[in-house]
């Protein structure tokens, strides 16, 4: 047990019951003596306590051991795999929060990443089991049509065109154009393509597991959708599906409850805004499409645009309010002024309840990547960052992400070395007395708090979870 309660060492390890790039304890879990009580069936948890005290005991161990926790004893494993080892952590004030990257690697392939950023410490989870349903090769046609959209982090014009050079590729393609979301512990994939058709399958990742199973699925098919967690449920917003005329833009949304498991429809977006274009045949081209979505003082705020490839024209927004279970058209001054789309989405981050966006660079001789936040007693959007040291790839479509990690704002990109690279805004806070303060342009507001080479792959998404 003293290697586990123990961080000291250092060195990198590897084997079927091993998914860690490194690992900061190099020695072997050696195997307890136990009494002859049991717990639930297994020997004591440690010898001369009560189980009750070495939960609380194992409650108290960083979770990057947790994988190595469970291979001491079938007792030790049967806790680490129990919820109430979870409970107990968060009673204890001891949860952790990591960052999962999502990347896509040669022959289209999805592969995650979580990162300890306390310790450092990347883990890469096992993949997402394969979406393949029998009906689904019949309706491959729809693939043929889906450059008329463009989504969230990967140039599907590209990805489909390869398709049609490339034998058995479309089965290589699973969870294109899927979202992520994370609630209640657990990490969600959700819908995406299969052979060129939407699917409304949903994966959840239990971290302590390490494990994906297949949960309820979503009421409609989904690729490209938006998702956001509000008042721990997770909704997920618009999306295209597939239909004889080729992909279509939805309006419609759902909610997921972890509690229970099951999906619940929501009002469909009107698209306020898509209903004011003057003309009859600008009205049947420009489609009316989600580009973004973020929970903010207890509402859904979704930014949204009119498309039609490669044409995109911003056109404000529209909220959802829980407690009415309405739509409501956007402040006019956040919708107008929200930084514009970057690949097909617009990037955002509500942190200790200030909600950020990035504003991505419009030219070379116009202004550099910022972020603003948004002044909700003025309505209107405020630079606090400017110059945020990005680095732009000609292969890549989504060069960034955004997101809040223990309190403070990052910005996960790709260094001109090819390394994924997680920087974090050198703001004192992300708070209020952020709104109006813009620091000084300069990379110093910026620092690596970690990176990994990534070689040829390239950025999707990425999410938090605080277990």
């Amino acid at each position: 047990m003293g290697a586990i309660l123990s961080s000291n060492g250092s060195g990198s390890s590897s084997g079927a019951n091993n998914s860690f790039d490194k690992s900061p304890c190099n020695e072997p879990c050696k195997r307890q003596r136990v009494s002859a009580n049991s717990f639930e069936g297994y020997p004591r948890l440690i010898p001369s306590l009560p189980d009750e005290i070495s939960v609380e005991i194992l409650a108290r161990v960083p979770r990057i051991h947790y994988l190595k926790m469970k291979q001491v004893s079938r007792s030790w494993k049967s806790v680490v795999l129990d919820s109430q080892l979870f409970s107990v952590r968060k009673q204890l004030g001891k949860t952790e929060e990591w960052l999962y990257i999502l990347t896509k690697v040669e022959d289209d392939k999805l592969l995650w990443y979580g990162l300890d950023p306390l310790n450092k410490i990347w883990q890469r989870l096992p993949s997402i089991p394969s979406a393949a349903y029998g009906d689904e090769a019949k309706k491959g046609y729809v693939g043929l049509r889906v450059w008329n959209m463009v989504g969230s982090g990967m140039k599907v014009a590209d990805v489909v065109r390869s398709w049609l050079g490339r034998k058995g590729a479309p089965e290589r393609m699973p969870f294109c154009g899927c979202a992520v979301g994370a609630v209640d512990g657990c990490l969600y994939v959700l819908g995406g393509f299969s052979k060129g058709s939407a699917m409304r399958c949903v994966w959840k990742y239990d971290p302590m597991a390490n494990v994906w199973t297949e949960v309820s699925p979503m009421t409609t098919d989904r690729a490209y959708c938006k998702t956001s967690v509000l008042n721990n449920k997770l909704y997920v917003i618009g999306g295209v599906n597939g239909g004889r005329d080729g992909l279509m833009p939805l309006q419609s949304a759902e909610v997921f409850d972890p509690e229970t498991g099951l999906w619940t429809k929501l009002p469909s977006m009107p698209f306020m805004k898509a209903q004011t274009i003057p003309t009859a045949f600008l009205a049947d081209l420009l489609k009316p499409i989600a580009t973004g979505v973020t929970s903010y003082r207890g509402k859904l705020y979704v930014a949204q645009s009119l498309y039609c490839w490669p044409f995109v024209v911003d056109v404000g927004g529209e909220v959802y309010d829980p407690e009415t279970n309405a739509w409501v058209e956007m402040p006019s001054g956040m919708g107008d002024g929200w930084p514009p789309r970057q690949a097909g989405r617009k990037l955002s981050v509500t942190i200790e309840g200030e909600l950020y966006a990035l504003d991505p660079s419009g030219s070379v001789d116009g202004p550099s990547t910022r972020i603003q936040v948004y002044d909700y007693h003025e309505d209107a959007w405020k630079v606090v960052l400017r110059d945020v040291p990005i680095c732009t790839h000609a292969d890549s479509e989504s060069h960034h992400l955004l997101t809040g990690l223990l309190g403070k704002l990052h910005v996960v990109t790709k260094d001109a070395g090819a390394n994924i690279a997680v920087l974090q805004a050198g703001m004192q806070n992300c708070g209020e007395d952020s709104l109006g303060s813009e620091l000084a342009p300069e990379t110093d507001n910026w620092r690596v708090i970690a990176s990994r080479n990534a070689g040829s792959s390239e950025l999707v998404n990425c999410v938090t979870l605080d277990v």
